[in-house]
């Protein structure tokens, strides 16, 4: 998997920034882009949609997850996001889970400043262990009880 991830990270982040444009904030004003690479090349992207209840809202990073899966795509290469502040922001408590449902604790995940074009460091690459250790996943549902 990692080749097809350098092949694309920058076609990655690209897409993130240009999803982000699609963000629906009118009560927040916090812009999230999200895309997801599929083991196959394609890039799937997302932005955070609110709404005026607040429960409504889906961020970035689900509404690229939820549109993937929609279609039939289960298998994930990588993840970047990228957001309107100068330092680079992680996924939410609920995203990093929903991430979880589909993809290896081993994921890179690229969270970009928004200037991260101009910065050495513009850039912070993680992976979902690190984002979300001790996590909960599929795999934990087949566990023996008793």
């Amino acid at each position: 998997m990692a080749d097809i991830v350098t092949l694309n990270r920058a076609r990655l982040l690209q897409a993130a920034a240009e999803a982000k444009t699609f963000a629906y904030v009118p009560y927040s004003k916090f812009r999230v882009g999200a895309a997801l690479l599929t083991d196959d090349g394609e890039i799937i992207k997302g932005a955070n949609i609110e709404n005026a209840s607040y429960g409504g809202t889906i961020c970035a990073e689900r509404t690229a997850f939820v549109k993937a899966v929609s279609e039939g795509k289960r298998k994930f290469a990588a993840l970047a996001v990228t957001t309107d502040v100068a330092s680079p922001i992680a996924p939410c408590g609920i995203c990093r889970q929903v991430i979880r449902e589909f993809c290896s604790l081993d994921m890179p995940i690229f969270l970009a400043a928004s200037s991260y074009m101009e910065k050495e460091d513009g850039v912070h690459e993680s992976t979902l262990g690190e984002l979300l250790p001790f996590s909960f996943g599929p795999e934990d549902l087949e566990r023996d009880r008793g």
